[in-house]
């Protein structure tokens, strides 16, 4: 059973990949992906605060992500890019959620949504982004297993 988070990451997934797509603005998206009947069970309030603030920060997000991309920010799937902006969203504005949570969703994401090995590459620049954004806690994590 999927939890209510995992149904808002979902939605916003797909709402920043119209976005990219689009253009349009966060409030049509959002309205768009709201009104889909299997989104009823989603965490709606998280959806809808993160979605306007994640395509704000799009820009700063491609920067932060950039030293671990093999490629343009630009150039990276559609599908892909958003999973890592909502991923590198949560690891930078929400340190309650542990970082291997927010690494687990987003290979998820890219497992249901990506191409054959997208899980792969989202994970492997999230594992290196989690590193700069989190290192007390990925430190505190690794002292805790030895």
């Amino acid at each position: 059973m999927k939890s209510a988070r995992r149904r808002a990451r979902e939605g916003l997934v797909q709402g920043l990949y119209q976005w990219q797509l689009t253009g349009h603005e966060a409030a049509a998206i959002q309205g768009h992906i709201v009104a889909q009947e299997h989104f009823a069970r989603a965490d709606q309030a998280y959806f809808a605060k993160l979605l306007p603030a994640v395509i704000a920060e799009s820009a700063a997000l491609d920067e932060s992500l950039r030293p671990f991309l093999d490629r343009e920010p630009a150039a990276v799937s559609p599908i892909e890019r958003a999973i890592l902006w909502v991923a590198a969203f949560e690891l930078r504005h929400h340190p309650e959620t542990p970082f291997r949570v927010i690494i687990n969703e987003a290979v998820e994401l890219a497992k249901m949504f990506g191409g054959t090995d997208g899980h792969k590459y989202v994970n492997g620049v999230l594992d290196h982004l989690a590193a700069r954004e989190r290192p007390e806690e990925i430190a505190a994590r690794a002292r805790g297993r030895g």
